[in-house]
């Protein structure tokens, strides 16, 4: 039966559900849940007190309202205890090549590198790759026919060092003969860093370069004096073009050239990297013509150059009068714009201070300006010390008999950084070694005359050694293929390579001489590179200065007219 409901209804009733059956404190004592009893069966005494502690936490919840009041004094508690004036240092594992390490790989290599004799004779067998296409040969073609009448004057500016100031002279050739306009003999333009206040003829032979343009461009050393008049006798006073970096000879035909036939004079400054390395066959021809045939050193440069060749040839006897040639940057102006650290410690840290804030003020304190020695070192950017190159050159093969010449300014720390070199090479010699002090005397406090008998020496070479960037080496290089049959003969180290060997002292002298070799192959194999798009005609004269032996007399590479 249904229970009745006890209160009334309007009329009718329904069915109520059964109700729970009741729970006595018997009943509720004898269930077997027993989900929070620590005294089950089996329970170790960690366990019982752990569910002990819970259930009471349960039981009394409000605990949980002082919790984090709990925590928050407890850490305040613990703070307290605490000194922030030791802070913990945290060691960071220095890049694989951003630490100048080369002192302690030479220690380890030394009595391996000293004991081998197995090398061959490298300066006789270095060079062995040849062009596929056959040698090239100098092929610059000179015009024959009288000049047009002049469009006007052309007087530019040449900045910067010898090789630069070189790079100026070249390309105001080409764009004078592009334009029918006459040159006047370059200006150089005094520099705080290389300050040499030479002019263009104590450097080279000025009348051998006009008339060996004669035919091609009209060179003058001297303004007329009835165009002077109108500028009170100051070329200053001139129009001058300030020309963008890299701009293309089309922007001196429909810029500067209405200009110049306006005025009849115009002045370009500064002058040096204004024209593209690409330009028409034309221009191209005229650059040719000014760098290989018509720059030629003065006489007194020129006479000293070579009597230093024969000695280092009658010096090197045994070799064949072959000897190697090494374009050494470590001067401290170098070492200084670099950035780099060596090992020279807090001495050397002050010198590159001064040196940078008297050559460049300011530039590498501006603000905002991160330098980051090791990764400049990792990218190879560091000049190579006169250590590194002695190693570099023991390890492609170079043995301590090997007679070596050492182009370069003054060295940093000399004393120190040169005795290395000198150990492995004890044959080394320089300028101020060959000549006497006599016969330097006349160049001593030029530095771009100094330079030109470097260059010299070091063109004649068999073996060219660049360790740095810069104008020097690329004309050398260019040169050199210009002489030699297209192949520079020149070994260009991988400085990211090298920064990774020098930064592991636990190399071993087989492992070390094996890539050193394989650089070396390296360099052989690019000695023959044709010019491409945007590259320096002056690094790479291929094939707009040179031709194929192995083609006709009037096959060109490239037409030049």
């Amino acid at each position: 039966m249904h229970a009745k409901n006890r209160i009334p209804s309007s009329g009718h009733s329904t069915p109520s559900p059964p109700a729970s059956p009741l729970r006595s404190p018997r009943y509720r004592h004898g269930r077997k849940s027993g989900r929070f009893s620590p005294f089950q069966p089996g329970r170790t005494i960690a366990h019982r007190l752990a569910w002990l502690l819970l259930s009471v936490l349960l039981r009394r919840q409000g605990i949980f309202l002082f919790a984090p009041l709990i925590y928050i004094s407890g850490m305040l508690l613990y703070m307290g205890t605490v000194s922030f004036d030791v802070v913990p240092i945290v060691k960071h594992r220095p890049a694989p090549g951003s630490v100048y390490r080369s002192p302690q790989v030479y220690e380890k290599l030394k009595i391996d590198m000293n004991g081998d004799n197995s090398s061959a004779d490298a300066i006789s067998t270095i060079w062995k790759n040849s062009y596929k296409g056959g040698e090239w040969r100098p092929c610059v073609n000179r015009s024959y026919e009288g000049l047009p009448e002049s469009n006007g004057y052309i007087y530019v500016e040449a900045n910067g060092g010898l090789n630069q100031q070189r790079t100026s002279i070249c390309n105001a050739v080409a764009v004078a003969g592009y334009l029918n306009a006459t040159l006047l003999i370059p200006n150089f333009h005094y520099h705080s860093i290389w300050r040499d206040p030479s002019k263009f003829k104590d450097i080279y032979d000025e009348d051998y370069f006009i008339s060996a343009l004669k035919n091609d461009v009209r060179v003058v050393n001297k303004i007329p004096e009835y165009i002077m008049e109108r500028f009170d006798h100051n070329l200053t006073n001139v129009y001058n073009f300030r020309i963008k970096a890299w701009s293309s000879i089309q922007y001196y035909k429909d810029v500067v050239l209405p200009k110049l036939l306006e005025e009849k004079i115009i002045r370009i400054s500064p002058f040096a990297n204004r024209l593209s390395f690409d330009a028409p066959p034309a221009v191209q021809r005229l650059r040719c013509l000014a760098n290989y045939e018509a720059l030629r050193f003065a006489s007194p440069i020129l006479s000293l150059g070579e009597t230093l060749v024969a000695r280092m040839k009658e010096r090197s006897a045994n070799s064949g009068g072959k000897y190697v040639s090494v374009h050494l940057r470590f001067e401290e102006d170098m070492v200084a714009f670099s950035c780099c650290v060596f090992d020279g410690g807090e001495q050397e840290k002050e010198d590159m201070k001064k040196a940078r804030e008297r050559g460049w003020k300011g530039k590498f304190t501006k603000p905002g300006r991160v330098i980051r020695p090791g990764a400049i070192r990792i990218n190879g950017k560091c000049p190579l010390t006169p250590l590194e190159v002695g190693l570099m050159l023991r390890g492609m093969g170079f043995d301590n008999n090997t007679y070596i010449f050492l182009a370069s300014g003054k060295i940093y720390n000399a004393e120190k950084t040169m005795a290395p070199l000198l150990e492995m090479f004890p044959n080394l010699q320089t300028k101020e070694m060959l000549a006497s002090e006599e016969e330097l005397a006349p160049f001593k406090n030029y530095s771009s005359r100094m330079a030109a008998i470097d260059y010299t020496v070091c063109l004649h070479s068999e073996v060219f050694v660049t360790t740095q960037g810069g104008n020097f080496p690329h004309f050398l290089m260019g040169h050199r293929r210009y002489l030699y049959g297209g192949h520079s003969k020149t070994i260009r180290p991988d400085k990211r390579k090298l920064a990774l060997l020098f930064d592991n002292p636990n190399i071993g002298w087989k492992s070390f001489k094996r890539q050193m070799l394989s650089m070396r192959s390296h360099s052989d194999s690019k000695g023959f590179e044709l010019k491409r798009p945007n590259d320096s005609i002056y690094t790479f004269p291929c094939p707009d200065c040179m031709c194929r032996t192995n083609k006709s007399e009037d096959s060109r590479s490239s037409s030049a007219t």
